[in-house]
């Protein structure tokens, strides 16, 4: 749908942008990888600001808990069990219809994240935004767009505290087009350059231990859109350098200087070309939900030629013996009570499940094996 640019009036007063940036926006793709605290706020300020194609990328499903900060839901999504993806597509259709959105309900791994960067005909998207809530998706992320040489924006919120970096990466080695953002000296240093390896489980607070305030989250997300939008208009001098640390309950506020450590380090990413998330070498098959006392399990191969559908009404009734259930086209949902226990078991059309009750891989695992089967 071709864009009237005059709903963006306001927007294209400023400098940088005019009628050209804004052309530029709407010939932009961004990919939101994760639709959480973080991703709402991201993608309901691209789809705001004119940003013709959206590809957001979720594997988890509304809960009340969410709404606290999570600015694209309400409690209408929360009991029609809609898949964050889904919702936020419906969502910014009623907020401007001229911006394309792709979802993409799914787990976002070393499998199948090249694969699904290219969802809805697209080549490769112009930007990555960061909207996940654990560092090994974080450094695969960081992966993708270094090897590819997409402009990154890094962003992360817990407790009071919140970070964000724009990572603008250096050319790919022996190809025949530099950057632009390199051309124009703005190219930064990776992920990697400034944290070798992610932080062992346990050792970073995480909102499920720290709690989270939202409006933390809106400022690290707004700012994340902020730095999107010089890198999709081309405004690459204008992109902060430095990392951005707040504390809004201590207030306090720092920046750090990180430019040479693209030149100090032996980055094993972006030095090296040694893609080590990308490859699967740190991948984990069980991942412990951020906040949720909740396991997902990926269950089947990611490309998803290779997996089978699962049958909802045939599960459906196998289970009702054991609790209440529930499914819509997206998921099922099932109490289920094991050993004195209650679990709440949700699956996936794509083969994935959520077992909510438990911290542990291996209790997940057993009730998954238990009620679902191999």
């Amino acid at each position: 749908m071709p864009h009237d640019l005059d709903r963006y009036h306001r927007q294209m007063l400023l400098p940088g942008f005019g009628e050209q940036g804004q052309q530029k926006l709407a010939d932009a793709t961004a990919f939101v990888v994760g639709c959480g605290a973080l991703g709402t706020v991201i993608a309901n300020m691209l789809a705001r600001a004119g940003v013709g194609h959206l590809i957001i990328a979720d594997r988890d499903f509304i809960e009340l808990t969410n709404l606290q900060r999570q600015v694209l839901f309400d409690e209408t999504d929360v009991r029609d069990g809609i898949p964050k993806a889904e919702a936020a597509k419906r969502k910014l259709a009623t907020i401007n219809s001229q911006v394309r959105v792709d979802a993409i309900v799914d787990d976002i791994n070393h499998k199948n994240i090249e694969q699904l960067i290219r969802a809805g005909d697209t080549d490769i998207p112009d930007i990555l935004i960061d909207g996940v809530d654990n560092f090994e998706t974080r450094f695969l992320v960081n992966d993708v767009a270094v090897k590819h040489a997409i402009p990154y924006i890094y962003g992360g919120a817990v407790g009071t505290v919140g970070m964000s970096y724009a990572i603008l990466p250096h050319a790919i080695p022996g190809a025949t087009n530099t950057p632009p953002w390199q051309t124009a000296g703005a190219a930064t240093p990776c992920l990697r350059c400034i944290f070798e390896q992610a932080p062992p489980p346990g050792m970073n607070p995480t909102c499920d231990t720290a709690g989270v305030l939202g409006p933390v989250v809106s400022i690290i997300a707004n700012y994340q859109v902020n730095e999107a939008l010089k890198v999709l208009t081309g405004n690459y001098d204008a992109v902060c350098p430095t990392m951005l640390s707040i504390d809004t309950w201590q207030n306090t506020y720092k920046q750090f200087k990180v430019r040479r450590a693209y030149d100090v380090a032996e980055c094993p990413c972006c030095k090296q070309r040694s893609f080590e998330h990308l490859d699967g070498k740190w991948s984990s098959a069980t991942t412990t939900l951020c906040g949720r006392n909740a396991v997902q399990l990926s269950q089947q191969p990611a490309d998803p030629a290779n997996r089978r559908k699962l049958d909802f009404d045939e599960i459906a009734n196998r289970l009702k013996a054991h609790g209440q259930v529930t499914a819509n086209k997206f998921m099922l949902r099932a109490d289920i009570k094991d050993n004195g226990t209650d679990y709440e078991l949700t699956l996936f059309t794509d083969g994935r499940a959520i077992v909510k009750g438990t911290k542990e891989p291996n209790t997940a695992k057993n009730i998954y094996a238990k009620y679902i089967g191999a």
